[in-house]
């Protein structure tokens, strides 16, 4: 069957984390995030998304991605859009060494890997960032993967219009300052 962006649903449903309780998964409006930083990004969308990634896989690895209100470390889903979804191809030499790296494999769901239109089912290891292509609309495909996703969805993006979609799918929002302060040496 397939779900309401195209991807093959995978059992997303089942997915838990921790000791049972519901899973955490922060899924990150690349484009809105890249969007906040002035350090050239414009000039190379998918080199921009390469960084972004890299550091991602950094901060997933050391526990301290964790949203206000919760205690378990969360699972990570990056949503490329446009031009950064030639990012997928160069996302395992992006990984910091000793991490483990993001593989681009369309059409397969593999934790840390990209995968075409689809959130990536079971809880993904630590330092790992899962990677969804969107097959058009970036802002669509967030949505799809909120209402897919189980558990506690937290969106990162400024975006006024995705913000009040990803609540109404459930989500709670966080801006890309909070990110990107962890992201910070």
């Amino acid at each position: 069957m397939r779900s309401a962006y195209g991807a093959k649903e995978t059992g997303i449903g089942e997915h838990e984390i921790g000791n049972g309780e519901r899973p955490v998964t922060i899924v990150v409006d690349v484009a809105n995030v890249m969007g906040s930083r002035p350090d050239g990004w414009w000039r190379d969308r998918a080199g921009a998304a390469v960084r972004l990634h890299a550091e991602m896989v950094g901060l997933a690895a050391s526990g301290r991605g964790v949203p206000p209100g919760e205690t378990d470390p969360p699972d990570f889903v990056m949503v490329l859009e446009g031009a950064a979804k030639a990012a997928a191809g160069r996302l395992s030499a992006a990984s910091p060494a000793g991490s483990p790296p993001g593989k681009a494999t369309p059409g397969a769901a593999t934790p840390g890997g990209a995968t075409p239109g689809a959130a990536t089912p079971g809880a993904a290891r630590p330092g790992e960032v899962r990677v969804v292509l969107a097959p058009g609309s970036g802002d669509d495909a967030i949505v799809a993967v909120v209402r897919e996703l189980p558990g506690h969805r937290v969106v990162v993006t400024a975006d006024r219009e995705l913000r009040e979609r990803c609540v109404a799918a459930g989500a709670t929002i966080l801006g890309p300052g909070w990110l990107l302060a962890l992201l910070r040496p």
